[in-house]
């Protein structure tokens, strides 16, 4: 299992990836450390198709065998899109987690809220803490 986190993400303390789409959308996910440390998620609990979010509100839940652990959104804006996939397989978050394993778009209310969020160097120095 490599270690390496894409560098093209920004990433939270609380272990989601963040893809700027650059059309003022933004894709998200779990990253590889969180699902290594989940196990084999069973179960997805997505956010709510246009709810409006805050940055860290409680906005999922992702279950595995090992344990259920919240998901939060990592900036301020609506949920455009959701990873319907996801219902059926949500095993393509142990499988995928960078790709088919995404799990919500949103429209952020600031882009430049992104920068508030860590490259691949600072966020594999949080996990090695």
């Amino acid at each position: 299992m490599s270690n390496e986190n894409p560098s093209d993400l920004k990433y939270t303390n609380t272990h989601e990836w963040v893809r700027d789409n650059g059309d003022g959308t933004v894709t998200i996910g779990i990253t590889e450390h969180a699902q290594d440390l989940l196990g084999d998620v069973v179960f997805v609990e997505l956010p709510e198709l246009e709810s409006s979010l805050t940055a860290e509100e409680n906005c999922g839940v992702i279950e595995s065998v090992k344990a259920a652990s919240d998901m939060y959104a990592p900036l301020e804006g609506e949920v455009t899109e959701v990873n319907e996939e996801l219902d059926g397989e949500p095993e393509l978050i142990n499988t995928a987690p960078f790709g088919e394993g995404w799990i919500f778009s949103m429209k952020l209310k600031s882009m430049a809220d992104l920068e508030e969020l860590m490259d691949a160097d600072a966020y594999e120095a949080f996990c090695q803490e």
